[in-house]
């Protein structure tokens, strides 16, 4: 099927194109809101800055397809196929792309506020400045993604794996980050604060100069990360392991350090919980 006979059939009030196929038309700027396009192939498709709210996508094959600045909101992506699709600037708040694909796919500056990514594989994606705040990721794969600077503000991120991610200066307040991997990687600059990392896994991770204010890192494995300089005040550090830590002048006033494992941690300069200097 052509551009102009699917734009003409969706004129004339017609909205199920299930199981279609429009490899590499041009479909900027159109108007397919609601339309059901269930499990057909849409690869290379250009839907630039179209209107496809409330849109069925649901195991849809849209890889290597340009949709920047398009609007997704609602849009179910269940499943979905986006393997180095382009979503710059696209608007997905409130989607559904649980168990979606996204591998290697541009979402900079990308707007998925409340949109579900449960089990949703987003491995070497780009995020940057992507809002993602209030959204569902629980179990979501960002293995070596890019997230610096992101909203992740309220986020559940519950059993993700995002080892080797980018997650500098990224804001994850409030944020569930309870059994995560995130061994190895950056979160330089990163704001923590009154997120919950219980059970997760931060080995050689970079949080320096992070805020982890009132964060409850209990059970937390931080065995060789880099937290010079980071926000620790009132801090849940109980039975966490801090192996070769690096705490260079760490904030830990208040912190709670019950059975905390700080063996061969480098505490120089860090302000214990009681106040004083480490020598």
């Amino acid at each position: 099927m052509e551009a102009e006979e699917l734009l003409k059939q969706y004129a004339e009030g017609e909205r199920n194109f299930k199981g279609i196929t429009l490899v590499g038309i041009d479909l900027t700027g159109a108007d397919l809101s609601n339309a059901n396009f269930t499990r057909a192939n849409l690869r290379n498709v250009i839907f630039k800055d179209a209107n496809l709210s409330g849109v069925n996508f649901r195991e849809v094959s849209l890889g290597d397809a340009s949709l920047n600045g398009t609007n997704l909101s609602e849009a179910n992506l269940i499943g979905t196929s986006m393997v180095k699709t382009d979503l710059t600037n696209a608007n997905l708040s409130g989607a559904n792309l649980r168990g979606s694909n996204s591998r290697e796919a541009n979402l900079n500056q990308a707007d998925l506020r409340g949109a579900n990514l449960t089990e949703a594989n987003l491995s070497q994606a780009n995020l940057t400045e992507a809002n993602l705040s209030e959204s569902t990721m629980i179990r979501v794969n960002l293995i070596r993604a890019i997230l610096s600077g992101s909203n992740l503000e309220f986020a559940n991120l519950t059993n993700a794996l995002m080892n080797e991610s980018i997650l500098e200066e990224v804001n994850l307040t409030n944020g569930i980050l309870s059994g995560a991997m995130l061994s190895g990687s950056n979160l330089s600059e990163a704001d923590l604060s009154k997120s919950t990392t219980i059970g997760a896994t931060l080995s050689e991770a970079n949080l320096s100069g992070a805020k982890l204010r009132t964060t409850n890192a209990s059970w937390t494995t931080l065995r060789g990360a880099n937290l010079s300089g980071a926000n620790l005040f009132r801090a849940k550090l109980s039975w966490s392991n801090l192996t070769g830590a690096i705490l260079v002048k760490a904030v830990l006033i208040d912190a709670k350090l019950n059975k905390t494992n700080l063996r061969d941690a480098d505490m120089r300069g860090a302000i214990m919980p009681d106040g004083t200097t480490f020598p």
